[in-house]
């Protein structure tokens, strides 16, 4: 695939975040994931459900089409990283505009996890600094990968998602179907 980073060796696994408020979003995450899965360097493990989810943190009538992947690859974080904006940008994301409000997009591809890293840089914050805080994150990822332990947390995925329904202040979410 054009501009996907040639594979490298070794192997670790990521989980990535999927999501859509703009144009026909269970359509757009579909087709981010076959490009991930299309990519050498990057191997698919598991797609979560789709999930409709309310904005949160930003004032929007545009609910979100949310999903959680797991993949196996040879990239560093880093490269990674830049492999998801450039899939987000074939669909239209513009990261230029930075923005302090969040904003509508077509589709975001966030790097939640990689193996148990922790990692704080200028441009990556690896595990995900909000994931803990977000059902629309825990409930795809806990779907698929429950007993994965959060790196900076030490409980497992679903009891994170768990300890959040309890406590979730509203956030709004129901899995659909692809």
């Amino acid at each position: 695939m054009k501009s996907c980073p040639a594979e490298a060796s070794g192997g670790h696994e990521a989980a990535v975040g999927f999501g859509s408020n703009l144009g026909q979003s269970l359509v757009i995450l579909a087709t981010a994931w076959q490009e991930l899965a299309a990519c050498p360097a990057l191997t698919p493990i598991a797609l979560s459900s789709p999930y409709r989810s309310q904005p949160l943190g930003m004032a929007s009538d545009n609910w979100f089409v949310n999903a959680a992947a797991l993949v196996r690859t040879t990239l560093p974080p880093d490269v990674l990283l830049r492999f998801l904006h450039t899939v987000e940008a074939r669909h239209g994301r513009n990261r230029g505009q930075v923005s302090a409000v969040c904003q509508d997009r077509t589709l975001d591809l966030d790097l939640l996890l990689y193996d148990d890293l922790t990692l704080m840089t200028e441009r990556l914050t690896v595990p995900h600094p909000r994931m803990a805080q977000r059902l629309f994150v825990l409930a795809p990822l806990a779907e698929i990968a429950a007993d994965r332990i959060h790196p900076c947390y030490g409980k497992t995925i679903g009891t994170l998602l768990a300890n959040l329904q309890q406590t979730s202040h509203g956030q709004l979410i129901e899995r659909i179907s692809w």
